[in-house]
Order: structure tokens, then C-alpha cells, then sequence
């Protein structure tokens, strides 16, 4: 990665030095903290303005813990603040209700991927909100290791969808910077350039990931980039490949019709 330029802002240098925290002190996040950080993501960017997103603080530890066993991360089950951000088009549902218009396409692709944009953007919001006051962050893609089960848990009506669990507290560790993928490989100007072949263009950086596994102080592995793309290619945890058909049941993408 080239030198972070000495004229870029804080907010810059916080962004690209972003790392995942996996540990927090055992130091509960205050009632003002909380507040403000929704009060950033409800400050988020809004397709249509139809603000198609909801934060749930999670704070009942039952709860938390049976969110901990979705995801295989048991410490976010004993630190740290639990955010779930779910995709909601039901709260729009009961506005249109009480206004006399039943007929509605809040189930549509277009509608579901408005409100999952909404939902993404707020949580990358908060997490740039949180390392700004010195916080740290692990974005949980996890919850949707049996995105069923979350609904339940969190009792979420139809025309809803958890997509993001975050958890936010104050660092109990220091991990190490995780090495990205060279800017070659995604940033192509006017029209898709990848470069190939990808697999010798990518010797250094899979040695650079290498070192990384082998240095990281937690959850110490041994692994190359292009190892894991590979092993993805042919692995997901067996509930998600029921994520469609929870998709549906929840009133999603049922339709072609936008």
C-alpha cells in the first residue's frame, strides 16, 4: 500500500487504517454514545428518501447470546454494544395502510435493494463514527449464518431483513493492519480492466496476507488470499443456502416486476 499522504485529514487516515476489533474491555457503551451513533445512521444517504432502515440495540443477554451462536462469535455475547440493521419496507407498509393505499411494490427487487442500500450505508456510517471517538468496531455478516433464526429472535415482521449485526465497544487488542488487495484489481477507469492472468500478479500480495495470518496475535492461521477465494468458491455455512427462501417469506423479491 503506498504512504498515507501526510496532507490527508484525520477522517481519511482513521478510514484507511481501519481495523476489525474482536475484543472489547468490559466497559458498557453510555446512554449519550449509543444515541449519537444512531443518530448518525439515521443520518445516513436514503435511496428515494424512504429511509428503509431500522437499528435494533440488542441488550437483553439471552438474546445476545443466542445472536453470539448464529454467528460462531461468542464475545459479542459478554462485551461490546450489539447493533442488528434490518432492511425495513413494513414500517412504509403501515404508513401507506393508514393512508388508505393498500396496493404497494415494497416486496420488489427494486425496493428491497433500495432498503438494503439504505441499511449498508448506515452501518458503514456508524462504524466511521465510532473509530472517530475512539472505539472500535466488527461488522457481523454472520447473522446471516441462519438469517431465520435472527428474525425470530428479533421478532421482525415481513417486508423486513436482518442484514448486518455491529458490534461497537472500547479495544481490548491491537491487531495488526490487514493487507488489501492492490488497487490493479479494483479500481479500473471507464470500463471493467481486470488484469490477467491474476494468479502470478498476485505472488506478493498472497505472501503479504501470508505473514499477516502468521503474525496475528488471535485466531492465528496460515492462509493466502487466493487460498480462501478458491475455498469460497464451494463453502457456505448450510443455513444460508436457505437465504432466498427466507428472502421470500418475508415478502421479498417474489415478483419480476419491480
Amino acid at each position: 500500500m503506498k504512504p498515507v499522504n501526510e496532507a490527508f485529514n484525520d477522517t481519511i487516515q482513521r478510514q484507511i487504517n481501519h481495523k476489525t476489533i474482536r475484543a472489547f474491555k468490559q466497559i458498557p457503551l453510555d446512554k449519550e454514545t449509543v444515541q449519537a451513533l444512531i443518530d448518525v445512521a439515521r443520518h445516513t444517504a436514503s435511496s428515494q428518501f424512504l429511509q428503509a432502515c431500522t437499528v435494533i440495540s440488542v441488550t437483553d443477554p439471552v438474546k445476545k447470546q443466542a445472536i453470539s451462536e448464529v454467528s460462531h462469535q461468542p464475545y459479542i455475547a459478554n462485551n461490546g454494544h450489539l447493533f442488528v440493521f434490518v432492511l425495513d419496507q413494513y414500517r412504509n407498509l403501515q404508513i401507506g395502510h393508514e393512508q388508505g393505499q393498500d396496493e404497494n411494490k415494497l416486496g420488489s427487487a427494486a425496493k428491497f435493494f433500495a432498503g438494503f442500500s439504505d441499511t449498508v450505508l448506515a452501518v458503514q456510517n456508524t462504524v466511521n463514527a465510532a473509530e472517530s471517538l475512539g472505539l472500535g468496531t466488527v461488522i457481523l455478516g454472520s447473522i446471516l449464518n441462519d438469517a431465520q433464526k435472527i428474525i425470530d429472535i428479533l421478532d421482525l415482521p415481513k417486508l423486513t431483513f436482518p442484514i448486518l449485526g455491529l458490534a461497537v465497544g472500547y479495544p481490548d487488542q491491537q491487531p495488526q493492519l490487514k493487507p488489501r488487495l492492490p488497487e490493479t484489481f479494483m479500481h479500473f477507469e471507464n470500463s471493467y480492466q481486470l488484469p490477467t492472468p491474476i494468479l502470478p500478479q498476485l505472488e506478493d500480495y498472497d505472501a503479504r496476507v501470508h505473514e499477516y495470518y502468521d503474525l496475528r496475535e488471535a485466531n492465528k492461521r496460515v492462509d493466502t488470499f487466493t487460498n480462501q477465494v478458491k475455498r469460497s468458491l464451494m463453502t457456505q455455512p448450510d443455513a444460508r443456502g436457505e437465504l432466498l427462501h427466507v428472502v421470500h417469506q418475508q415478502g421479498f423479491l417474489l415478483t419480476d416486476k419491480a
